[in-house]
């Protein structure tokens, strides 16, 4: 028996505790070799937790944590080769980093003075960092505060004094947004005579000066419009992110791409071509409308589809660009390209995308495809945990990044080839090809205005088979005159050109014209399109209605005899498209062929809207516990993404409905709360399942509700309802605080109570305790046989603070420098067998012996930190009384009142 306040207790008790760390069952668990990887070089535990590609080195140069200097999240080199950054929450700060190989790895750094007598608010809280033009450039994203006065926005900061401080600041363009999704990253453009501003979905497009993409935006979508049901964007309309070109001045701002959720950073190619990496939205894992992390090209006059809610384009829609690469889960925060890295050659045309939430920085090598990129996906650098901020290439042509971001702790890196491959500082870069060259010179009458050859040049690449081509052919039309194109348009007779004009003539025509442009589109020979051109076809009559509104009963019977016969189609894409067009036009039989598609058999989940991705989401699981957690839930209960968007199509459905079809209907809503989705999927269904509701008579209302499953939900609807939740109201509880709550105050206790919270905060899904529960950790009925309660609440508050090697999970390096985190169950002579989701632990991944090249332990649990977080002090007490009751209701800390009084689980 351990002592109590032994460290070998606080050890068990954390493997004990640790949710899901625990995915050995029984004498299922192997010890394979653990060897630390030869590259990592120093003896440092914060370098040693890197996962580097062979040949390269890493030093660890300054934790601004460790030094009261916040947590840095932005960086920059001047023009003498001293860094500059900023904390997330404070100042700027400039560092003289030690030359590599001179044997010193510890920077000076001082704190920037900035302003003068007059100006006196300082500078920081900057997520994009600059210099140029003799100038730094900081793009300030903030809520003002008293200690924080600077408003959001790009300023220019100058030495005008010849004091080696910056004095004078200007402020270029005030930018209304803050917080994550605010203004992000500022970069030099390709011929180095302006600046590119990126900037999140929660930041008004200001007024520009041009714009690429026209600013008449719009939803576009006729798929019923559910926002966010926990709130998030739901007050962010189209276009969302965006990207403005701006004169070192800052006089004059062109729009370029927009249509990003929340790109935080970009980065050009050696050629001049612009990439852009994209987040996702969590909250809308599982859903159809979910959409990857993304590399994408954003080339002149670019959108790239993010509405708000469920309203999303999907990535097949004409009038929105595809991504080169989607990436999978998680929060990027930087982007650059390698092209003045000194790297062997393989990584001269490739792009760094770091990713926070998980800590990897992806390698994406791009290949030139027409006139725009693919690219393959390979791991640069890990760690875990390791939240990545920023990076930039330093004048060494080394790697700097930093860690840290939301007040973490923070740390300043460099990452240098030390290989025997060359080094070659100039490798060409590939040339540019001939359908980019065509695509560049199109995006020429994107701005400047009206140009008299603008049609005559682009009208015949409106069916140029490169995508990329044909949307710069139909922004070059769009930005001439109307009256120089209609009627052109109207008249066109190639079905691919046709289409994209009207396209655009959605987009910048008058709905006077929606008859005529309707005929034109039924004229098209439908069976002779390809896929991709159906697609094309069904989004021009979507953006026609979208944006003009019904037809008249004429030309609405012939878009419906020209449409119904077609559906139902044989791809997913397709049947999205025909049922919400045929829906608006309440086309007779669209509701038995879509239930007929709504109950026919899918493979969960591979319907979802992204697409395939470079990185397995089970995978990431273990690689971060707060994020990965809820992707293992998905895994275990995936939706089935395609009914989940059918059933949401019919919810507008007015008409047609029979008692039959609607009680196969909502049948379908019930089972659908089966599944397990992201943080808002049961909202999303609920919303779905209330708009059906209101096509019933009152007097089914009851009936209706009930069998959809209005049953089973909380009164929001947002969760699935359960006996007790927290009442709250709950804090950040400390060791200390917690310890002082509980210690010496278990009699009396509510068994009900604490057994409910034992299931509200999730204990019960890994853990069993009194024979009922998971079997992902260890049993825990015997628990207060061994430890006292304040082991017990320091493993509950801080689970990563010391994690068993029994019960970490592995990362294993492979031959090709990419990594698999999971716990090694089992192996035999030729493979080892690895499991990554903690609530489905017996499917495992086998990883061939011969491609393992080492292996380590990761010091992260993968129990979420601060589980009691939501309970109150009296709801505290309950739980741990039923802790260490061991689940028996019985046990003196309960009284018989008490036991009785909230009716348990």
């Amino acid at each position: 028996m351990f002592n109590k306040n032994s460290s070998a207790s606080t050890t068990a008790i954390k493997s004990m505790l640790g949710l899901g760390v625990v995915l050995i069952l029984g004498a299922s668990y192997t010890q394979i070799n653990k060897t630390e990887p030869a590259h990592t070089g120093i003896d440092n535990p914060k370098v040693e937790k890197l996962k580097l590609q062979p040949g390269f080195k890493a030093e660890h140069l300054y934790s601004p944590s460790e030094n009261q200097q916040g947590s840095w999240v932005s960086m920059a080199f001047d023009d003498k080769g001293r860094m500059i950054v900023s904390d997330q929450y404070g100042a700027l700060y400039r560092l003289k980093v030690p030359a590599m190989g001179s044997g010193s790895t510890k920077p000076e750094v001082e704190k920037l003075k900035i302003g003068n007598a007059t100006d006196t608010l300082g500078m920081g809280t900057a997520q994009g960092l600059l210099y140029a033009f003799n100038s730094l450039y900081v793009v300030v994203n903030n809520r003002v505060t008293e200690t924080l006065p600077r408003t959001s926005g790009l300023y220019r900061l100058q030495d005008t004094d010849g004091d080696d401080q910056f004095d004078k600041v200007t402020m270029l363009k005030e930018l209304v947004g803050n917080g994550e999704h605010g203004p992000h990253s500022i970069i030099l453009s390709p011929d180095k005579k302006s600046l590119y501003v990126i900037a999140g979905n929660h930041t008004d497009i200001p007024p520009m000066d041009w714009y690429r993409l026209p600013k008449n935006w719009s939803e576009d979508n006729l798929f019923p419009l559910i926002k966010d049901p926990r709130g998030h964007a739901n007050d962010r309309m189209a276009p969302g992110g965006w990207i403005a070109n701006v004169d070192p001045e800052g006089k004059r701002w062109e729009l370029i791409s927009a249509g990003y959720r929340n790109a935080f950073d970009m980065a050009f190619d050696a050629n001049g071509d612009l990439f852009v990496y994209d987040a996702d939205m969590e909250w809308d894992f599982g859903m159809p409308w979910y959409r990857p992390t993304r590399i994408v090209h954003a080339t002149s006059a670019s959108e790239f589809g993010w509405r708000t809610g469920n309203s999303k384009w999907s990535a097949a829609y004409p009038d929105n660009l595809p991504p080169v690469l989607n990436i999978g889960q998680g929060s990027p925060t930087n982007l650059l390209h390698t092209r003045d890295a000194k790297f062997p050659a393989k990584y001269k045309n490739a792009l760094l995308a770091f990713d926070w939430s998980f800590g990897i920085v992806h390698t994406i090598l791009l290949k030139p495809s027409g006139s725009t990129f693919t690219a393959d996906h390979e791991e640069f650098l890990s760690g875990i945990p390791l939240p990545l901020t920023d990076g930039v290439i330093g004048p060494d042509g080394a790697l700097y990044f930093l860690t840290g971001g939301r007040r973490l702790e923070s740390d300043l890196y460099r990452v240098y080839y030390d290989g025997k491959e060359p080094l070659n500082s100039t490798v060409a870069a590939p040339p540019i090809n001939q359908a980019n060259e065509l695509r560049r010179s199109l995006e020429k009458f994107h701005t400047g205005g009206p140009n008299k050859d603008a049609i005559a040049t682009a009208w015949p690449h409106l069916n140029n088979p490169d995508r990329f081509i044909r949307y710069a052919a139909r922004l070059a039309v769009e930005h001439q005159p109307l009256a120089e194109w209609q009627a052109k348009a109207l008249a066109e007779k190639d079905p691919v050109r046709l289409t994209n004009a009207m396209i655009a003539l959605s987009r910048q025509g008058s709905p006077e014209q929606k008859g005529a442009m309707l005929k034109a589109l039924t004229s098209i020979n439908y069976a002779a399109l390809s896929e991709q051109q159906q697609i094309e076809l069904l989004r021009a009559f979507e953006l026609t209605f979208a944006r003009m509104g019904q037809p008249d009963a004429a030309t609405k019977s012939q878009v419906i005899a020209y449409l119904n016969p077609k559906y139902p189609a044989k791809s997913n894409e397709l049947n999205r498209l025909f049922a919400k067009v045929l829906v608006f036009v309440e086309a007779p039989g669209v509701i038995p062929k879509t239930l007929a598609l709504l109950e026919a058999k899918e493979q969960p989940g591979a319907a979802t809207a992204g697409g395939e991705t470079a990185t397995s989401s089970a995978e990431l699981i273990m690689r971060n516990p707060q994020y990965g957690l809820d992707i293992a839930g998905m895994l275990e209960k995936m939706p089935p993404a395609q009914q989940t968007y059918l059933a949401t199509a019919l919810s507008k459905a007015k008409t047609g409905w029979t008692p039959e079809l609607h009680d196969r209907y909502f049948k379908w809503f019930r089972k659908a709360f089966s599944y397990q989705g992201g943080r808002s999927y049961i909202g999303f269904i609920d919303k779905a399942r209330k708009m059906a509701l209101q096509n019933v008579s009152e007097s089914r209302m009851a009936h209706y509700d009930k069998l959809s499953g209005g049953d089973l939900l909380t009164q929001n609807g947002n969760d699935l309802a359960k006996a007790v939740y927290p009442k709250g109201p709950g804090r950040r509880w400390a060791l200390d605080e917690a310890v002082t709550a509980v210690d010496g105050k278990l009699t009396n206790r509510n068994f009900a109570q604490g057994k409910a919270m034992y299931n509200a905060i999730t204990c019960s899904r890994c853990h069993a305790i009194g024979g009922e529960g998971g079997n992902i950790g260890p049993e825990l009925s015997q628990l207060a046989t061994r430890f006292s309660t304040k082991d017990v609440l320091e493993a509950i508050i801080d689970p990563h603070k010391a994690v068993s090697d029994q019960y970490a999970a592995t990362q294993l390096t492979l031959k090709n420098g990419e990594s698999i985190v999971g716990r090694v169950t089992n192996e035999d002579k030729v493979n080892y067998f690895v499991s990554q989701n903690p609530f489905a632990p017996d499917m495992l991944l086998k990883v061939p012996k011969k491609d393992v090249v080492s292996s380590k332990y990761s010091a992260v649990s993968i129990m979420l930190p601060g589980l009691i977080n939501s309970l109150n002090e009296e709801e505290l007490k309950d739980l741990m009384a039923y802790l260490m009751a061991g689940g028996n209701e019985k046990h003196p800390s309960f009284s018989a009142s008490a036991a009785k009084s909230t009716g348990g689980k």
